[in-house]
C-alpha cells in the first residue's frame, strides 16, 4: 500500500513524492533541533518535547477526521477473509505502524528518548516511553478513522467542514495567545511550566514526560497510569469498533443527497437533531438572527469607553468585555420560539417531545458562543496580564452563558412576546400591548447575574490576588451552569408540551 501511493497519473506521483520529501525534510530538522537541546535545562526540553509531542499526537487523532480520506486499512475490506474481530483488530494494529506518518513519529520520539538519556534520565523509561508514544499514535488514529468511516464519511458536507475548521481554531488560537503573552528571560516562564505539567497529565502528553516525570521524581504514578491506560482504553475502543465494523453494514449515500441535505446531513437523525439542523439553517440566514448577533461584540465594545473615561485601568477593562459577551450570548435564545412564527406547528403537531425542542434550539448558540468564548478569555486574560485570572474568567463565562441559556429556555415557552415577522426588517418591531417582553428579557439577564453572582464574587476575590478563588470560581461556574441549563432545558421542556395550543395562537396572533 505504501509503495501504491507512488504508482497513479503523473501528477498524483509528483505530489505523493513531494510531500515524502517536504515531511522527511520537516523530521530531519525536527530531530536536529532536539538534538541541540541537549545541553538545555530539564525544564526546558520538557516545555519543548511534551508540547510539541502532545501537538503530533493530537494531530493523529484529528487528521482522518479534518481531512475525511479513506482508510485504506478499513476492517471491512478484509472481513472476506474470515477473521474473528479480535485477530484482525491486531493484524490491522500491527500494520498501522507500517506507515509513512508513524515512521515520522518513531524518529522523533527516539530522538527525544535519546535527549532526555543524555540528561540523565534512565534508558529504560526512554525505550518505554517510545513504545508507549507509537502505540499509542497507531491507535489513535485507528479509532479516529474507524469513528470517521462509521459516522462522519456520508455526513462530509460544507457544513461539516465549517465545523471543523471552527474547532480547529478553538484549539490553535488559545495557545497561540498563550504563548505569545510569556516574558522569555533566560528561563522557562511558570505560566508554560505549569501547562506542561497539566498536559503532561493529558492522554496526548503523558507518554512524552515520562522521561522527564522520572527524572525529577513528581506525579511519577498519575502520569504512568495516563501514559500505560491511554494506549490499554485506545485498543479495547479499537476491538469494539472492529467487532462493530464487521457487523453492520455500510449505508451507501450518493454524493447528490449528501451535499442537498446541507446541516439536517450534518446533525443526527433524531428529533433534537432535526430542531437543531432547522435552527441552523435560519440562524445563519434570517437577518432577525444575524443582526442580534452583530449586535453582540457592540455592546461588549460600547461598555469600554465609559470605562476608559472614568479612569479604571486598562489592564481592568480588558476584563469586561468577555463576560458581557457571555451573558448576551446566554440571553439571545429567550425569545426564539417567536422568530418561528406559525412555522412552530410542525413542532406541536409532530407530537415533539419539549426537551428535544428546547435543546435543538440551543444548538446555534452553543455552536457560536463556544467559539467566541474560547478565542476570547485567553485573549482578554493576556491583555490583562495575569493568568492567574484565567480559571476564574472560564468559570464567570461558563456561568454566565450556561445559566442564560437555561433560563431562555424556559422564557422563551413561558412569556414569548411579537417580533418582526419573516421577511419584515430586523429593525421593524411590532407594537405590543403589554410588558411580557421585558418581563422575559428582564428575567433571563437579572436571573442569570443572580445565579452566578456567587461565581462573580470568587472572582473578584481572585483580581485582588486570592488565587484559591480563582479554582472555587471555574468549578462553581462550572457546577451552577450546568445545574442551571439542565433544570432550564427540563422546565421548559415540559411547558412547551403543555402549553403547545397557546402557543399555537400566539404564533397565529403575532
Amino acid at each position: 500500500m505504501m509503495l501504491g501511493a507512488l504508482r497513479g497519473e503523473p501528477r498524483h506521483t509528483i505530489r505523493t513524492a513531494v510531500g515524502l520529501v517536504v515531511l522527511a525534510a520537516a523530521v530531519a530538522a525536527g530531530c536536529w533541533a532536539l538534538v541541540t537541546l541537549d545541553e538545555a535545562t530539564p525544564e526546558a526540553f520538557a516545555a519543548v518535547a511534551i508540547m510539541g509531542g502532545a501537538a503530533i499526537t493530537l494531530g493523529f487523532a484529528l487528521a482522518p477526521v479534518v481531512t475525511g480520506s479513506a482508510d485504506p486499512l478499513d476492517p471491512r475490506r478484509f472481513g472476506v477473509l474470515g477473521l474473528a474481530p479480535r485477530p484482525l483488530s491486531g493484524v490491522l494494529a500491527v500494520a498501522g505502524m507500517l506507515s509513512v506518518p508513524v515512521l515520522a513519529v518513531l524518529a522523533l520520539a527516539v530522538t527525544t528518548a535519546i535527549v532526555w538519556g543524555s540528561l540523565e534520565a534512565p534508558v529504560w523509561i526512554g525505550v518505554l516511553s517510545v513504545v508507549l508514544i507509537v502505540v499509542t499514535c497507531v491507535l489513535l488514529a485507528r479509532v479516529a478513522m474507524a469513528l470517521t468511516s462509521m459516522f462522519l464519511r456520508e455526513r462530509r458536507s460544507r457544513e461539516l467542514s465549517s465545523v471543523l475548521a471552527v474547532g480547529i481554531l478553538v484549539v490553535v488560537v488559545p495557545v497561540v495567545v498563550f504563548l505569545a503573552s510569556l516574558e522569555w528571560e533566560g528561563t522557562v516562564p511558570v505560566e508554560l511550566m505549569e501547562a506542561v505539567r497539566v498536559l503532561s497529565f493529558t492522554p496526548f502528553g503523558a507518554a512524552w514526560a515520562l522521561p522527564g516525570v522520572v527524572l525529577s521524581g513528581e506525579s511519577v504514578a498519575l502520569t504512568t497510569l495516563v501514559a500505560v491506560g491511554t494506549p490499554l482504553a485506545l485498543g479495547a475502543a479499537w476491538v469494539g469498533l472492529v467487532t462493530r465494523i464487521l457487523s453492520t453494514t455500510e449505508r451507501p449515500v450518493s454524493v447528490k443527497e449528501r451535499g442537498g441535505l446541507g446541516w439536517f446531513n450534518v446533525t443526527p437523525g433524531t428529533p433534537t437533531g432535526a430542531v437543531a439542523a432547522r435552527s441552523l439553517v435560519y440562524w445563519l440566514r434570517d437577518p432577525r438572527h444575524i443582526v442580534n448577533v452583530v449586535v453582540i461584540p457592540v455592546a461588549a465594545a460600547i461598555v469600554i469607553i465609559p470605562l476608559l473615561l472614568a479612569g479604571v485601568p486598562a489592564h481592568l477593562v480588558a476584563l469586561v468585555p468577555v463576560p458581557i459577551i457571555a451573558l448576551f450570548l446566554g440571553w439571545l435564545p429567550h425569545n426564539d420560539l417567536a422568530y418561528d412564527s406559525t412555522a412552530v406547528w410542525m413542532h406541536i403537531a409532530s407530537g415533539l417531545h419539549g426537551a428535544a425542542d428546547r435543546i435543538g434550539r440551543l444548538v446555534p448558540v452553543v455552536l457560536l458562543g463556544v467559539p467566541l468564548l474560547a478565542i476570547g478569555i485567553p485573549i482578554a486574560v493576556s491583555l490583562h496580564g495575569r493568568w492567574a485570572m484565567l480559571p476564574a474568567m472560564v468559570g464567570v463565562c461558563v456561568s454566565l452563558f450556561l445559566c442564560g441559556l437555561g433560563l431562555s429556555s424556559i422564557s422563551s415557552v413561558v412569556s414569548p412576546y411579537p417580533v418582526s415577522r419573516p421577511g419584515d426588517s430586523p429593525f421593524q418591531q411590532p407594537q405590543r400591548t403589554g410588558a411580557s417582553g421585558a418581563l422575559s428579557q428582564s428575567f433571563v439577564m437579572l436571573g442569570t447575574i443572580a445565579l452566578s453572582a456567587p461565581v462573580l464574587w470568587w472572582a473578584r476575590l481572585a483580581l485582588d490576588g486570592d488565587v484559591a478563588s480563582a479554582e472555587l470560581a471555574l468549578w462553581a461556574g462550572i457546577g451552577v451552569g450546568v445545574v442551571v441549563l439542565a433544570l432550564g432545558v427540563g422546565i421548559g421542556g415540559g411547558v412547551f408540551r403543555r402549553r403547545g395550543s397557546r402557543i399555537m395562537e400566539f404564533a397565529e396572533a403575532s
